[in-house]
């Protein structure tokens, strides 16, 4: 119950183990989800979509706290994401998957110098048609 406990403060959730899971925000299902993936201490957390569905505001709280975990338990955060915000903030190292293939690879830095249209169009979030 004591780790149950920490793990609950840690994502910003104490005080809230009673609760029903249909009494929870979006965002607080993202939490509750992120502590039971660390809960164990696992050296590596896979994340799918972490900030799907979330506005603005909370997706930017649960980029945070990603971060916050990575450095707090020294583990290493595989995140599979779409919002490129999300991923230029919680990322070391970014994979940008084109056709079925790693088509770059690279810093954030790197990513958001690269004059690549495929890159680029994603980026803006611009159709390849509007530059081909």
């Amino acid at each position: 119950r004591a780790r149950v406990n920490e793990v609950l403060e840690v994502v910003e959730l104490e005080g809230e183990n009673a609760k029903m899971p249909e009494s929870l925000s979006g965002g607080m299902r993202k939490r509750v989800g992120l502590a039971r993936a660390i809960i164990r201490r696992p050296s590596c957390v896979l994340y799918d979509e972490p900030t799907s569905g979330l506005d603005p505001v909370v997706s930017d709280s649960i980029n945070r706290l990603i971060r916050r975990l990575q450095e707090r338990f020294q583990m290493t955060s595989v995140v599979v994401t779409h919002d490129m915000k999300s991923a230029v903030h919680v990322g070391d190292r970014i994979a940008y998957l084109h056709e079925g293939r790693v088509y770059f690879q690279g810093t954030p830095a790197e990513l958001k110098q690269c004059d690549d249209p495929i890159i680029q169009d994603f980026l803006l979030g611009r159709s390849e048609s509007a530059t081909h």
